[in-house]
């Protein structure tokens, strides 16, 4: 039998610079370990973030909703269950996601820049309503650490 391959498995993290400045980097979880999670079904891989979770939420954007510029209330796992939405960040990067993608919003720590902007900007894309999962962890949000959680 061959070797299994271990996944490697796509998200995007909204994160703040040491200027507080937020960018979006799309990064991958790797370093997944193959081991028996829920016994006797057959191994599964396995990769435990190391987050401690605080709250889950869904949220329901209508169509047409678009937020005003702001900051994520807590850290927080952002996996859209239906629908598109997009987030731009005050580098200007946008990036749009739906359903089954993961994004990590871990802009606290950023400051206002000349236009008014803090944080990032995000809104539904087309006619239909964008169904978001929240999963909000307690762990305090870091800089200058983009893809932490490869």
């Amino acid at each position: 039998m061959a070797e299994e391959q271990a996944p490697s498995i796509a998200y995007w993290h909204l994160w703040t610079d040491s200027e507080g400045v937020t960018h979006q980097s799309q990064c991958r979880f790797r370093t997944f370990d193959l081991q028996a999670f829920a016994p006797p079904s057959p191994n599964l891989w396995v990769k435990r973030l190391a987050a401690s979770p605080k709250d889950i939420t869904i949220l329901v954007l209508e169509a047409g909703w678009v937020g005003d510029w702001h900051r994520n209330p807590e850290p927080q796992w952002i996996i859209p269950l239906s629908g598109t939405w997009f987030v731009e960040s005050m580098d200007g990067t946008r990036v749009e996601m739906g359903p089954g993608e993961a994004s990590f919003g871990e802009d606290q720590q950023a400051r206002p820049d000349p236009n008014g902007r803090e944080g990032h900007l995000s809104g539904v894309v087309g006619d239909e309503p964008a169904v978001l999962l929240l999963v909000q962890v307690s762990d305090a949000p870091v800089t200058d650490a983009a893809c932490r959680f490869d």
